[in-house]
């Protein structure tokens, strides 16, 4: 979908975080500002109000465009560049100013369109105050703020975010492609894998959640106070309002909504956060594994300088990183669950449930960003240990039962005599205690298999043991 000189506009403008206070309650507006800071920009108070007046004033603009009404001018592309300024320009003193119009007005949105009544008389369009917030009511420039705001956060700081966390995990699992290690199902040892294929799982089940919320469409409408155009048609019968209207949120970048009682349904919002929470969900099984993986020493924690893992223990670094981003993602998903569920539910024609809830929408998108930005953190700071890996794997050489006893079954199909019971003669030799090397290679000369299956058994070792796992891993590393 294109995106007009309205939309490219809108990003040239004034940055928000300075005009925030940085001391306050949330963890993310203090502790964590720095991590979030961007999406400030997009999901803040501050932003959704400069949002309401950049639909506000590409509304007025379009009805001029679209001649709807008798006397509308032509705006001159001089009058164009100063509205749309009115948008790009919205910083600190513009901030306050629009704080205490609506302290009198106890109104939002009617507070957004008392401040751009305001500029038009220094614009020579004051004669044209009516058209501010025409045929409008507050949830047609509401739905689109919001719809702009969130797919903003989403393509400008949260998708950046989550690539930049993915790309290090590649890496990972590109860098130990090789590294054989054994498994654990179960929490018992398994049939040895490599460490980048086990990481390149991740790399490929997050992948595919990115390209769902990359092809996510953010949906809009701007069809009156209950979705039927009733007082666009009493002012202006002979317009075809459904193309205006069509027309005018495609021109704000977004997918046009053309049945909906007073509010957009949000379904498209249910959706997003559906999929952003199940990336989350994966990202924190991810953690979980490298958090594991940390505590058997199968990773070494590269100390940063300076740091101290632990107020007493001086020898320690902690997983901090990814024991952080764990709890921000519960955090995050919380919210994205509630919002999803209670979203898409509205009373009648219209209830104020939704409005509450979507002012926590930056929260919980802001807590996954910081989960991301620890998690990427985290990463850089890893080792691989493949002495501490190959010790662990050269210690289990019960897990090549699996291979002996699916080599007897395979002699047994070509008729070689003595493959009987294979599975239950390698539980025998295997279940419940360690086999070292000697005595399993001593149990494999003595099956009378073919030349070529006790050459290759007598051969197999814990470590070779790893089937396509590092041909995987480089395949689907990123």
């Amino acid at each position: 979908m294109t995106r007009t000189a309205a939309y490219s506009a809108a990003q040239d403008r004034v940055s928000l975080a300075a005009a925030e206070p940085l001391i306050a309650l949330g963890a993310l507006d203090g502790r964590y500002r720095t991590a979030v800071a961007p999406l400030v920009d997009h999901l803040s108070e501050a932003a959704l109000n400069r949002n309401r007046i950049h639909v506000e004033v590409e509304w007025f603009i379009h009805l001029c465009e679209q001649r709807v009404l008798p006397g509308l001018p032509q705006l001159t592309a001089e009058q164009v560049e100063a509205l749309r300024s009115i948008v790009t320009g919205f910083g600190p003193e513009e901030i306050a100013e629009l704080g205490a119009i609506e302290a009198e007005t106890v109104h939002d949105v009617k507070a957004v369109e008392y401040f751009i009544a305001r500029r038009l008389d220094g614009l020579g369009l004051g004669e044209l105050k009516p058209l501010v917030h025409f045929a409008c009511t507050s949830e047609d420039i509401n739905n689109l703020s919001y719809a702009v705001g969130i797919r903003d956060a989403v393509e400008q700081v949260w998708l950046p975010a989550a690539r930049q966390a993915l790309a290090g995990l590649s890496e990972l699992a590109q860098q130990a492609a090789e590294v054989p290690m054994l498994s654990r199902t179960h929490g018992q040892p398994a049939t040895p894998s490599t460490l980048g294929k086990e990481i390149a799982v991740f790399v490929h089940r997050l992948s595919r959640q990115l390209r769902r919320i990359e092809q996510q469409e953010y949906l809009g409408k701007i069809n009156g106070a209950t979705g039927t155009y009733a007082a666009h048609l009493a002012a202006a019968p002979d317009a075809d309002w459904p193309g205006i209207a069509q027309s005018f949120v495609e021109k704000l970048g977004l997918t046009f909504n053309p049945l909906t009682t007073q509010i957009e349904s949000h379904d498209f919002q249910a959706e997003l956060y559906a999929d952003v929470a199940r990336f989350n969900r994966i990202l924190h099984g991810l953690c979980v594994d490298v958090w594991s993986y940390i505590s058997i020493g199968f990773f070494r924690q590269i100390p940063v300088a300076g740091a101290t893992g632990s107020s007493t223990m001086p020898h320690k670094v902690n997983p901090i990183r990814f024991e952080n981003a764990e709890a921000n993602l519960e955090i995050s998903n919380a919210l994205l669950d509630a919002l999803g569920a209670t979203l898409v539910e509205s009373r009648w024609q219209r209830d104020l449930t939704d409005s509450s809830g979507q002012r926590n929408i930056g929260t919980a998108l802001g807590h996954s960003v910081l989960a991301l930005s620890n998690v990427t953190k985290g990463l850089k700071q890893l080792a691989v240990a493949e002495d501490v890996i190959a010790a662990d794997l050269d210690a289990n050489w019960e897990v090549l039962g699996e291979a002996i006893q699916t080599v007897m079954r395979a002699e047994a199909i070509a008729g070689v005599d003595g493959m009987e019971n294979p599975y239950e003669r390698l539980k025998e030799l295997t279940r419940g205690r360690r086999v070292d090397a000697e005595k399993l290679k001593e149990f494999v000369s003595g099956l009378g298999l073919s030349k070529d299956a006790e050459a290759r058994l007598s051969q197999l070792t814990p470590a070779d043991y790893t089937g396509l796992a590092a041909q995987l891993a480089k395949q689907f590393a990123g």
